[in-house]
């Protein structure tokens, strides 16, 4: 018998998560019956969509969604030996029974001098968003301006290298000067600090004069609009997130965008990776080819020990993580 912790949503979010929204439950799991496997947690992540989707879900009492890197601690399924690691969708627990459905092993030429915590991020869901956004989306042309906001993110760290790889101008926004800093040395051509600019309108300006061909929107609110005068006639957006509305307990009306729209003839796409899962297994061998040549630099946040998901989680939707942020049990 092994005894497994999990956190649980004690109460939906009102506003802001609290502490008092988590509880942590302990179980006893018996032992795997044929065809089953009992995995223990390795990395877990931490992500905005899980605030986005907390209402809609988990029930109260439930257990909080994620994904995790596991290690097969038992098994009698011969698919999954003892040892091998795989990723699933088991959500806030230290140890899940599972009969392999929704495992996906990890890639079998994963390198061993690269953490299998980039499974969570960069060779993972936040990078195959940041491909097909790219590719699938925006259609990016070389030589074309990209602009992307929560640059120093999961996703928009990893958007940006992208872009820079497709022969692209890149400019990036976000919010402090370390992660500014962070954006010039993966490459970005422009970066700059939205907390403490003057003017959004004037920066963007200045960042590329000549106005965006794209744009990867991760942020939402009022700042978009702003975001749209920029941009050039037939621009494209990208709208993978709204980050900035997750917490809101009342809906933000306005500014509107449609006239902008409509004489720039802008055409604005929101998406999710999973449209595209046929191609997953493909786009993370592209993925991990790029971190082996060294295009595609990887930062994580990592918060040790499984006690800290909640802090981990509130800590990531106040935008303390430089890159992917991680709990390392």
């Amino acid at each position: 018998m092994v005894k497994a912790k999990s956190w649980v949503m004690t109460k939906h979010f009102d506003g802001f998560p609290k502490k008092s929204d988590f509880g942590l439950k302990v179980e006893e799991l018996p032992e795997p019956k044929d065809g089953e496997v009992l995995l223990e947690a390795v990395f877990l992540s931490v992500d905005p969509y899980m605030r986005l989707f907390s209402k809609t879900h988990i029930k109260e009492g439930g257990v909080m969604i994620g994904e995790q890197v596991a290690k097969v601690i038992q098994s009698k399924n011969p698919a999954f030996p003892v040892g091998s690691h795989v990723v699933s969708n088991s959500g806030w627990r230290t140890h899940t029974l599972s009969d392999g459905t929704g495992l996906t092993p990890i890639l079998p030429e994963w390198p061993k001098d690269v953490s299998l915590s980039l499974v969570l991020g960069a060779i993972g869901i936040p990078g195959l968003t940041a491909v097909y956004g790219i590719e699938e989306v925006l259609g990016l042309q070389k030589g074309e301006t990209l602009l992307v906001n929560a640059a120093a993110g999961a996703v928009g760290s990893v958007v940006g290298q992208i872009a820079k790889i497709k022969g692209c101008k890149v400019v990036g926004s976000a919010g402090s000067d370390a992660k500014v800093a962070y954006l010039k040395e993966l490459g970005f051509d422009e970066a700059f600090n939205y907390k403490t600019v003057g003017s959004l309108e004037e920066a963007l300006r200045k960042a590329s004069p000549e106005g965006y061909d794209c744009f990867f929107e991760n942020v939402g609110g009022s700042s978009s609009y702003v975001v749209l005068q920029q941009m050039k006639k037939f621009g494209r957006i990208a709208v993978c997130g709204t980050i900035s509305t997750y917490n809101d307990s009342e809906p933000q009306t306005g500014p509107y965008p449609y006239s902008t729209m409509l004489f720039k003839e802008l055409k604005m796409e929101g998406f999710v990776y999973s449209r595209w899962q046929h191609k997953d297994h493909e786009t993370l061998k592209r993925l991990l080819a790029w971190v082996k040549e060294g295009k595609l630099q990887c930062r994580e946040h990592v918060t040790k020990g499984f006690e800290n998901m909640p802090a981990a989680f509130m800590g990531m939707l106040q935008g303390e993580n430089t890159g992917k942020a991680v709990v390392a049990v």
